[in-house]
């Protein structure tokens, strides 16, 4: 496709400028002239020209809103336009961050409301909308969590032990917060091997973080009794809630024995992901924590007022504002729209749909961890497809040939050849056909015609890259012209 400098020709405008009212004048101060005569280099192209321009840009990349995205953990479904347009009421979008409060009450007002939510959903009585992102979730969480043991006289607890299929934002977000990372081994079934974490609790044990369910996509059957194990030894429990969408109205992570989660709004709660953002990683905790949440929190006065409350006790502040508030909207907008019931048959339907790709996928992929039902995900390996030559990345290539976003691979790293594999609940019985035609068509290509799959892609806008280059030089479009970089 040719580039917009390509389509440009002089003399083309693109806009129609009203009548002047006021003076005209030709004479602009030397001190603001651009250099060059004052050209801009910019391209010249009419309107229509450069709408279609990145129409047709836009349809080259793969998007949510273009065709399924499994991509395991990261929870990429479809986003009702419904909850977008809510968040875009000027009333709310247009609200300044530093109004006072009394201005701001339905804003307030609904903070206060998705944060009762939120810990209706968990079992949780203490909540903080003000993370960003999940990973900035999880640091907001094991800050309490030091506070906590340091309000105790317990500040020796600096270990942060969590299994070896964590997230890698686990260990980087608990080394940021000034801790030490424990690794507690997975058993044969994928699960945390309970003996091995007896071994490594003890007096420096500060908290568990633990996925349930897992990046595996298997829920800990033994939860209880690791969170006991945990406790015992003086310790907290963290859940990272990035798998939330398993467990909508379903199971809370309070009952199974944690003291604070984070969830990630951005998955879970109807907001676009990916692309950098927004992100956004509320935290809940067990009324006992609650005092040590970053500060400001939203509290209802007796006589029902709204306002922002400062605690003396929080860790303090995260981000100059409130996080990233139109996320909050979307996520309060949600909720209301599904109810009780429309949240349970979310994670109902997301399970469903990740068991009935994992049996239609049984017989032509390997699963080392393959134990019965999954929850929202599962994890397979592309073992059988290596040992011909043919890679998991190689895969991963393949499938945008066949109009199809790739699983996430290599990872957890536990699985060899991992493809991780998220359908969501938005994906219709069609879709999961068709996505499990292309995989057992690329299982056979890889048997019979191995380099269909190791040349992949071939039918997108950009072909295969080169890997190394690729990473250290991030500029995969030649030049248009010299010293022009598009």
């Amino acid at each position: 496709m040719k580039t917009v400098f390509e389509i440009s020709s002089p003399g083309r405008i693109g806009v129609s400028l009203p009548d002047l009212d006021v003076p005209a004048t030709s004479e602009i101060p030397p001190g603001l002239l651009r250099e060059n005569g004052g050209k801009t280099g910019l391209p010249e192209a009419t309107e229509g020209q450069i709408l279609r321009h990145y129409v047709n840009l836009s349809t080259m990349n793969h998007h949510v809103d273009k065709g399924m995205y499994p991509l395991g953990s990261c929870t990429m479904k479809y986003n009702p336009k419904l909850h977008e347009n809510l968040a875009r009421i000027r009333g709310l979008s247009g609200l300044h961050p530093l109004v006072p409060d009394e201005l701001a009450a339905g804003s307030l007002e609904l903070m206060y409301r998705l944060g009762e939510f939120l810990c209706e959903i968990t079992g949780f009585e203490g909540v903080s909308l003000q993370p960003a992102a999940g990973a900035q979730g999880e640091f907001c969480g094991i800050m309490i969590i030091k506070s906590y043991h340091e309000s105790r006289g317990e500040k020796q607890r600096n270990e942060i032990l969590m299994p070896d299929s964590a997230h890698g934002t686990n260990p980087a977000t608990s080394t940021l917060s000034d801790c030490v990372v424990v690794g507690v081994e997975s058993n044969e079934y994928g699960l945390v091997d309970p003996e091995d974490l007896k071994r490594k609790v003890g007096p420096l044990t500060a908290a568990f973080m633990l996925t349930n369910p897992n990046t595996l996509g298997l829920f800990e059957s033994r939860i209880e009794e690791l969170t006991s194990i945990v406790h015992e030894a003086g310790g907290l429990n963290y859940m990272d809630g990035a798998n939330m969408n398993a467990l909508l109205g379903i199971a809370k992570p309070r009952e199974m024995g944690f003291d604070v989660c984070h969830l990630n709004l951005h998955k879970t709660f109807s907001t676009p992901h990916g692309g950098g953002g927004p992100g956004s990683g509320p935290v809940i905790c067990s009324e006992e924590l609650a005092r040590f949440l970053p500060d400001p929190v939203v509290i209802r006065e007796d006589d029902g007022s709204i306002r922002f409350s400062r605690n003396q006790d929080s860790f303090g502040r995260l981000l100059a504002f409130q996080g990233n508030i139109g996320v909050l909207y979307k996520a309060y907008a949600y909720i209301r729209t599904l109810g009780a019931e429309g949240l349970r048959e979310v994670s109902e339907n997301a399970l469903i749909n990740a068991n009935y790709l994992k049996s239609k996928l049984a017989d032509y992929f390997d699963n080392p961890f393959d134990n019965g039902p999954c929850m929202h995900e599962f994890v397979l390996s592309g073992d059988r497809q290596a040992k011909l030559g043919v890679r998991t990345l190689d895969i991963a290539k393949r499938l945008l040939d066949y109009g199809f976003h790739a699983p996430t691979v290599y990872f957890p790293l536990i699985v060899h050849e991992a493809l991780m594999i998220e359908p969501t609940e938005t994906e219709s019985l069609e879709e999961l056909d068709t996505f499990v035609e292309a995989m057992v068509s690329i299982a056979g290509e890889a048997v019979e015609k191995p380099y269909l799959v190791t040349d992949a892609p071939v039918n997108t806008p950009v072909l295969r890259l080169d890997e190394v280059k690729a990473v250290k030089d991030l500029c995969v479009v030649e030049p248009v012209d010299k010293g022009e970089n598009i």
